[in-house]
């Protein structure tokens, strides 16, 4: 089961974070600031983090540049009542991977952390096989017929995502979050040029192809 560590120093809050993404199948244990969350990380694994910014002792912005400066890359999403740009930048800078600002609706903080973990998933594997077709995470490559080639970072992940689950139907919008992020404010159909020109590199390819789902979105399907 997966472990996530909160750290907010309003009682309230983080018992009612603990509550919902318990309901949802998730571990959680809560810790009221930045110091309390690296002896936590210390003692234990967690695959992602959330944490608070204003908080006693150490900061959210503290917490989260020592645990980068250590090597930890655990996905951090940061909850703050601060919502100016320059607020969003610092977090941002720090290391964080997700930003959300209260007041909460805890039901985009699952998605949010749903679409985290997948994106952490996708870069511990590392790499994806499909038929005789690699895709090395690493590099960005992917390898076929004895011939490799580098693809440019959004295109890569678009097509190991969707490779991960041959069959699997993805929106537009699905595509968007899990890749662009969440507080990304392109137009989803930036998702279509991306597609387009993964379908050109990859046309002759003999073990899938990119299948659009008229009005729906798109998948991988293995031939």
């Amino acid at each position: 089961m997966l472990k996530i560590l909160i750290a907010e120093d309003d009682r309230e809050l983080r018992q009612l974070f603990s509550h919902v993404l318990m309901k949802n199948g998730y571990t959680v244990k809560g810790v009221s600031n930045g110091k309390e969350a690296l002896e936590a990380m210390d003692n234990d694994y967690y695959d992602l983090i959330i944490s608070d910014i204003m908080m006693p002792v150490m900061d959210g912005y503290e917490f989260v540049r020592q645990l980068r400066d250590s090597g930890n890359t655990t996905p951090v999403m940061m909850i703050t009542a601060k919502d100016a740009f320059d607020d969003m930048r610092m977090g941002f800078l720090s290391g964080t991977d997700d930003y959300m600002v209260k007041p909460i609706n805890v039901n985009e903080m699952v998605l949010r952390v749903n679409a985290l973990l997948r994106r952490a998933q996708m870069i511990n594997e590392r790499r994806q096989v499909i038929g005789n077709t690699i895709l090395e995470c690493d590099s960005l490559t992917v390898i076929a017929e004895g011939e490799s080639v580098i693809l440019p970072q959004k295109e890569f992940m678009l097509l190991y995502k969707m490779a991960s689950y041959p069959g699997k139907i993805f929106t537009r919008q699905q595509l968007m979050d899990e890749i662009w992020g969440y507080s990304n404010e392109s137009d989803p159909h930036t998702v279509d040029v991306h597609i387009g020109r993964l379908r050109d590199r990859f046309r002759d390819n003999k073990d899938f192809k990119i299948v659009t789902m008229r009005g729906v979105g798109y998948k991988v399907v293995k031939l």
